[in-house]
């Protein structure tokens, strides 16, 4: 089973990333970008066939590993 886990951070936290993103679109002639947020993408097979244990065990990994809670969201996608 592969699942797609992606990590973006919370409305309010700032993004240096983001903002370095946004002024280098924008110097490169990218007009039109009022706003950009950068996050993560992480791809993960599983050897589970269940899909409510391997969801459970994705939001365990996410808590414990994948994202900081603190600061950040998670979205989690079977595919």
């Amino acid at each position: 089973m592969k699942a797609r886990i992606t990590v973006t951070l919370k409305n309010g936290v700032l993004d240096p990333q983001g903002k370095a993103i946004e002024g280098a679109l924008g110097a490169l002639g990218f007009g039109g970008v009022d706003s950009v947020r950068q996050g993560k993408v992480i791809d993960i097979e599983l050897s589970d066939s269940d899909q409510s244990a391997a969801k459970a065990k994705l939001t365990d990994m996410c808590e414990k590993l994948l994202a900081n809670t603190v600061i950040e969201n998670y979205h989690i996608d079977i595919l």
